[in-house]
């Protein structure tokens, strides 16, 4: 039986640009799987606006993160790939933040080149630190992981900083230091995405925010181009928001759900979506 780690690395070598959607919780990466995703994304800004109820703007801890991705490596099968910020510090701090991850669950961890605190990839007033400060993390992350499949993706945001041709620079410098994905965050057209998964050696994610700077190109699209994966971080995080503001708006306004039966999950898709069943199977063995 391969491990988590495994399909995530065979995933990113098929480079069709599998859809990876993000969650912020268990209840969300089951709902994902059920779905017949093939891999989860642990989204960092996902748990900073749900669990926390804060911007992206590096806010959430290490042993927050971790929590989580215990949460939900319990609650599913499929590969988690784990929005890691920056490391959460230095070179030491990033090797602890791989061992955490890789403890709690995760198939792979990805680390950003931003300034601590960090920021949203499509948010504006990014800051980078220095080349060799980020390579030196990568070294250290790849050295730290005790599964050599575990995969460290790494991010640069020098696009909005220092510009493209920099920003692909950096890119060839993580690879050099071991990364096994890179990750060039929010080009603004399909001439730079095109560039960065043809001149780039290993498998490339590109991450399609809704209402962010990328043009949300679809799937087949992507994959002609060559992306190994395609981020959704935040979709269902942004239906449900919608959702829950549709039905309490309603709720306050009505005093009843009649007028918004049809945004309502039902009792009984409620209690598949947590696996019900199973645990009924439990209670009755064990009784």
């Amino acid at each position: 039986m391969t491990t988590r780690s495994d399909r995530l690395k065979a995933l990113f070598a098929r480079r069709d640009a599998a859809v990876m959607p993000g969650a912020p919780n268990a209840l969300f990466a089951r709902v994902a799987e059920d779905l017949g995703f093939e891999s989860v994304y642990v989204t960092g800004a996902g748990i900073a606006n749900m669990h926390l109820g804060v911007p992206d703007i590096g806010l959430v801890t290490l042993s927050e993160l971790a929590d989580h991705v215990r949460a939900m490596a319990d609650a599913v099968k499929v590969p988690l790939l784990v929005d890691g910020d920056t490391g959460f510090g230095n070179p030491i701090n990033t090797a602890r933040t791989v061992r955490d991850i890789e403890r709690a669950g995760g198939a792979g961890l990805q680390l950003e080149d931003q300034v601590f605190p960090k920021k949203c990839g499509h948010f504006a007033g990014k800051a980078v630190i220095p080349l060799g400060e980020m390579v030196q993390k990568i070294r250290a992350a790849v050295d730290a992981r005790t599964d050599g499949n575990f995969q460290i993706i790494a991010r640069t945001d020098a696009i909005a900083v220092e510009g493209f041709e920099p920003a692909l620079e950096r890119a060839h410098a993580f690879i050099e230091a071991g990364a096994d994905v890179t990750f060039v965050e929010a080009p603004v057209n399909t001439e730079q995405m095109s560039r960065i998964a043809r001149e780039l050696p290993v498998p490339q994610i590109i991450n399609v925010v809704h209402g962010g700077k990328t043009p949300p190109l679809p799937r087949a699209e992507l994959a002609e181009m060559g992306f190994a994966a395609a981020l959704y971080a935040n979709a269902a995080l942004q239906g449900a928001l919608r959702a829950v503001t549709d039905v309490l708006g309603s709720l306050r306004d009505h005093g009843s759900l009649r007028e918004v039966t049809g945004l309502l999950a039902s009792f009984e898709e409620r209690q598949q979506s947590v696996a019900k069943d199973k645990f009924d199977a439990l209670e009755i063995r064990y009784r």
